[in-house]
């Protein structure tokens, strides 16, 4: 099911570009689909996006936007331990985003100059969250509680309907507790194309979050700069960095976990100990056979995972920088001192008692992290990713006075006559 690599210099870096060819460029395909519905939107508004609804989801919704009523019926209808295990993962995401909260600042020098930079949330943020039988409500929670400490006014959510033209009710009850303004049944492309543009209905928004399809993953990228995203999202993917010490069991559980995602994500273990390794493959066989989605599971496993066994721990730490997951669980004896030299990873999980699930759904740091090696350059989304920040300048005459010389020599080294010009005609 798994294949097993020595690390010899050569064996494993042929799996590694392997990985890389994974998350190749966009299908030009996907992308003149995309580009067509996108082009459609923009000049027909809400009867484009009602034409591939129809499509492509077979009926149109119920409603177009969901009634207030609904969406506060469902929450009041809800199982009450779902609601509470909800309301639990809400403290905790909650609590952690709101320690990335940025200040502003003001720096008054004693020539009369006074420098700043004021920090403001977007005005309106659009989120996207898949729906039918694959409905994510942990995604609205981790989406939403940022935007919202980061002060945005406005969250406008859109999600494909269910077959029977209703919305999910899960992922209603998840925008209720985190207070997502109003909820669009839309989805795809076409629904990301209505919120970057705007239409008579659905409001023009700054920034596009949240996970979907290579439709919906295209048509992000392709409007970037039309509006900002969250990033380029890629198939999921989770590396277990471990020692003898650790219990094989847990970690075929987890290398499973994120294997049932897609048949292209990837889960890598990479280990010291060849005992660990070959009884990590024998759980993987046992276990697999008890999940529902084990045909998923296995055609991951085989294309994109591996057991990598290196023969020291500098080096297994060097490759798990080289990969840069997204998920990287640490089952090390003391997984403390390896937390200063794992550069470059979405989110990491210390301990054999800290599974990738916790982070999905519960613990408080965002689950929507960087994946195919952009951990090396991207963070995991958070507060930051919904504000923008200006910075401010105020001078005295005197000030200027001061400065002016130096300011015109860089502008006239620089051919830019008009920029000195501008300092010039104020003293003369």
């Amino acid at each position: 099911m798994i294949r097993k690599i020595y690390a010899n210099g050569v064996n494993e870096i042929e799996f590694l570009n392997e990985l890389e060819k994974r998350s190749g460029e966009t299908d030009k395909r996907v992308a003149e689909i995309v580009s067509e519905i996108i082009d459609d939107v923009k000049a027909n508004g809400d009867d484009a996006v009602s034409k591939y609804t129809l499509k492509f989801d077979g009926s149109l919704p119920e409603y177009y936007e969901v009634p207030r009523e609904v969406i506060n019926d469902a929450l009041t209808e809800a199982d009450r331990d779902f609601v509470n295990a909800l309301l639990n993962a809400v403290e905790n995401i909650t609590d952690f985003h709101n320690r990335q909260k940025e200040q502003g600042f003001i720096n008054p020098k004693e020539n009369g100059v006074i420098l700043g930079q004021k920090v403001r949330g977007l005005e309106r943020v659009g989120l996207y969250v898949p729906g039918g039988t694959a409905a994510y409500p942990s995604s609205v929670l981790m989406n939403a509680i940022p935007a919202k400490i980061a002060g945005v006014k406005e969250i406008i959510m859109v999600t494909p309907p269910l077959k029977d033209g209703t919305p999910n009710k899960d992922i209603l009850v998840a925008a209720a507790l985190c207070g997502v303004d109003r909820i669009f049944l839309a989805g795809g492309a076409q629904a990301v194309a209505a919120l970057a543009y705007g239409t008579k209905e659905i409001p023009k928004v700054d920034k596009i979050v949240g996970p979907g399809n290579i439709y919906v993953a295209t048509a992000k990228k392709l409007l970037y700069g039309i509006v900002d995203i969250d990033m380029i999202a890629g198939p999921s993917e989770i590396l277990v960095l471990a020692d003898d010490t650790a219990n094989p069991k847990f970690v075929a559980a987890d290398l499973m976990s994120q294997a049932e995602h897609d048949i292209l994500a990837s889960s890598i273990l990479i280990t010291t100990s060849e005992r660990v390794a070959d009884e990590t493959i024998i759980e993987l066989e046992k276990q697999s056979k008890e999940l529902s989605r084990r045909d998923i599971i296995e055609k991951s496993l085989t294309g994109y995972g591996a057991i990598i066994i290196c023969d020291n721990t500098d080096y297994a730490v060097e490759l798990t920088n080289k990969i840069a997951p997204e998920h990287l669980e640490v089952f090390m004896e003391n997984p403390m001192e390896y937390l200063g030299c794992l550069d470059n990873a979405g989110s990491i999980f210390l301990g054999q008692y800290t599974t990738e699930s916790l982070g999905d759904y519960y613990a408080g740091p965002n689950h929507v992290l960087p994946t195919s090696g952009t951990a090396r350059f991207f963070s995991p989304l958070g507060v930051a990713s919904f504000v923008k920040r200006s910075s401010f300048i105020y001078y005295t005459k005197d000030a200027l006075e001061q400065a002016k010389d130096d300011v015109v020599l860089i502008a006239e080294r620089e051919g830019l006559t008009a920029h000195a010009n501008a300092i010039k005609v104020r003293f003369e």
